[in-house]
């Protein structure tokens, strides 16, 4: 029996090896040969003939009945009348003649602000309140629409602050406690206010919803005006634009709404209800920028600080990301030597030598311009420094965010790969 070989065992049995002499599959072609595709010539089709529309000529004016016309055919929409309010007579001063508000506290009420819902503003809108006017805040505290919470918190706070406020908690809905809240914490009835209940009456009347409302959320909107009474509290109203009245409880405790822009004004509006420290009480606050690292200048801020602590300036350090660092001085502007020594309302040589001890803030200031080798910077300047700061440091987060995503999705590619090589 002859064995059957392949076309291609018999080549490479003919090839003897020489290079000028290829196997016979080395030399084989195969030629296909395809036909042409016939191709398919559209018809070129003419456009129909654009159609001929009548013409029209716009005329050069409007008659006045055509004006009219339009005009009555255009539906305006009713502006609500502008309400006015008288405001509430300023009381006496319960510090006295000469005392004034010394120490302040916020209290910020919502399960918002705890669950990073919504971004606490009021607190900063009080901080700045109390600089401006020599308050020193000593507190910021944030607590939950609880009940319990409010009270121990409002029991503490009054005990150990002139002046505090407290954010939110005040709407018509079932998460809204504070008034009730501090009328328990100070053993005050809570009742309707009969001219809180008038002014929001007044005040939304002509608002179409009101209309559209039934029984139970007319009850919903009147619970805004049940408040603390008796004789530890009394309803100011600072505005005349607006019927919310801020609740003073016991002199010190002032109760206003958690919405930014209402809050903001109502705090200003109080302002003349307010025994706030004299100008001359006021601190006055210059910064300083320099571009050296804050480990440089940190031995010199030290030794400043316990050196102009007893004359009430306090030294700050604030570092700006990649730039450099912000130096602080607050303290009150102090009369000049020359001026001490001219005034005659200080009678003794004793007096004159303490006042000499004090000193000016701008002094301080050229000082330390020139042993941190900085400038004194404008609040603008400040502003933008830190904006800049902030724009850097979220697009840096941004590169972060991206980086660490490429470098996990190399590793999970990776342990991919060897686990199918295991496999």
């Amino acid at each position: 029996m002859v064995p059957v070989r392949s076309p291609r065992a018999n080549a490479e049995q003919e090839h003897d090896g020489h290079p000028s002499h290829p196997p016979l599959c080395a030399t084989m072609r195969i030629s296909i040969t395809c036909t042409a595709i016939p191709r398919i010539v559209a018809s070129r089709l003419t456009p129909p003939p654009a159609p001929r529309w009548p013409t029209f000529s716009y005329p050069t004016s409007f008659p006045h009945s055509a004006l009219r016309t339009m005009s009555s055919a255009t539906t305006a929409v009713p502006s609500q009348p502008t309400k006015s309010f008288s405001r509430s007579p300023i009381p006496k001063n319960m510090l006295g003649e000469e005392g004034y508000i010394r120490t302040a506290a916020a209290l910020i009420i919502g399960d918002e602000i705890l669950n990073g819902k919504t971004h606490d503003r009021n607190s900063h809108v009080f901080a700045q309140y109390c600089f401006e006017h020599g308050v020193d805040l000593k507190r910021i505290e944030v607590v939950a629409d609880d009940e319990d919470e409010i009270i121990e918190a409002s029991r503490r706070l009054i005990e150990k602050y002139d002046f505090i406020v407290t954010s939110g908690g005040i709407g018509p809905t079932h998460d809204d406690i504070t008034y009730q809240s501090l009328a328990k914490s100070f053993n005050q009835p809570l009742q309707y206010h009969d001219e809180t209940v008038r002014r929001l009456t007044e005040m939304t009347k002509d608002r179409p919803w009101v209309k559209q409302q039934n029984e139970e959320q007319r009850t919903a909107t009147k619970r805004m005006a049940l408040l603390p009474t008796g004789d530890l509290v009394e309803p100011l109203f600072v505005g005349e634009d607006t019927w919310v009245p801020v609740v003073r409880i016991k002199g010190k405790i002032c109760v206003l709404p958690g919405i930014p822009g209402l809050f903001k004004k109502l705090l200003h509006l109080l302002t003349p209800y307010l025994p706030l420290p004299p100008k001359s009480q006021r601190p006055l606050r210059i910064q300083v920028f320099t571009e050296r690292p804050e480990s440089l200048i940190a031995p010199y801020l030290t030794s400043l600080q316990l050196r102009l602590k007893p004359h009430g300036i306090q030294i700050g350090s604030y570092p700006i990301l990649g730039q450099g660092v912000f130096v602080s001085l607050i303290g009150r502007d102090l009369p000049t030597v020359s001026s001490i020594d001219n005034c005659n309302t200080i009678t003794t040589s004793m007096e004159k030598a303490a006042q000499k001890t004090r000193l000016w803030l701008a002094e301080v200031a050229q000082e330390v311009e020139m042993e941190v080798g900085g400038k004194v910077v404008s609040e603008e300047e400040v502003a933008l420094k830190r904006g800049r700061s902030l724009s850097n440091l979220n697009q840096n987060s941004t590169m972060a965010t991206t980086t660490t995503a490429t470098v996990t999705g190399g590793e999970e590619g990776a342990s991919a790969g060897a686990a199918k090589a295991k496999i």
